[in-house]
């Protein structure tokens, strides 16, 4: 079994290529920033003094609490392993040196996923675009109401049907994300480069080997040149 860590700042297409590398590999994919979404939007949760901090933090565009995110992404984890026997990808994890490495008293993520499946089985992809590639796709893309499917900006056209967006793939109303402001974007950025960005050094020093990806091509083109090095 193995695990697979897509990294890459927003609008890359983390989710969308760890989706298809769990199809085509049989393995789970764990989105994070998904989870995490369900959770903060739960009505149930409405009165979670935790749960409605962290739901600000998200929509202002901040990185959520390292340690509350790490919990949820380290316990999935050994429940994917233990439950359904299979490998996992992450897609936005881990997003913090914390949730990554740890500290004193907690062992981190990248360690967790060494123990469960073996430091050689760990593949680590960074998918790379520019900044005004990021701007331009998280603020033409759509997203579905129902199944949460992302369409480029690109693509749009193709979907339209006597003035009703449409998913392709499940026929739900697609909406553009509440969140998906010049703003809000720019500070997703800021974040992904001050508290994300710093892990990859880190993980090199360890020995762990980064893949760097071409993030502009189509995502099936993405997918192959992931594929290639997976299964090699």
């Amino acid at each position: 079994m193995i695990a697979i860590i897509i990294y890459g700042p927003p609008g890359s297409g983390k989710g969308t290529q760890a989706q298809l590398l769990a199809d085509k590999l049989g393995l789970v994919h764990f989105d994070t920033g998904k989870y995490i979404r369900g959770l903060i939007y739960d009505p149930k949760y409405k009165s979670n003094k935790i749960i409605q901090k962290e739901r600000k933090l998200n929509e202002a565009g901040g990185l959520n609490t390292p340690s509350w995110v790490f919990k949820i992404v380290s316990d999935k984890v050994k429940e994917i392993k233990e439950l359904f026997h299979r490998g996992v990808v992450l897609s936005g994890s881990p997003r913090t040196m914390f949730e990554a490495f740890g500290d004193d008293n907690n062992v981190g993520l990248v360690e967790k996923l060494g123990k469960i499946f073996g430091k050689k089985n760990i593949f680590i992809f960074k998918i790379n675009i520019s900044e005004n590639e990021t701007i331009k796709r998280n603020t033409h893309r759509l997203v579905c109401l129902a199944c949460g499917t992302p369409i480029l900006g690109k693509f749009i056209d193709m979907v339209k049907f006597k003035n009703i967006i449409i998913c392709p793939f499940c026929g739900g109303v697609l909406r553009h994300r509440f969140d998906d402001t010049k703003k809000i974007i720019a500070n997703r950025l800021k974040g992904y480069k001050e508290r994300t960005a710093p892990i990859f050094a880190e993980l090199k020093k360890r020995k762990y080997k980064i893949i760097d990806i071409n993030g502009r091509p189509l995502p099936s083109k993405v997918n192959q040149s992931i594929l290639k090095w997976v299964l090699k």
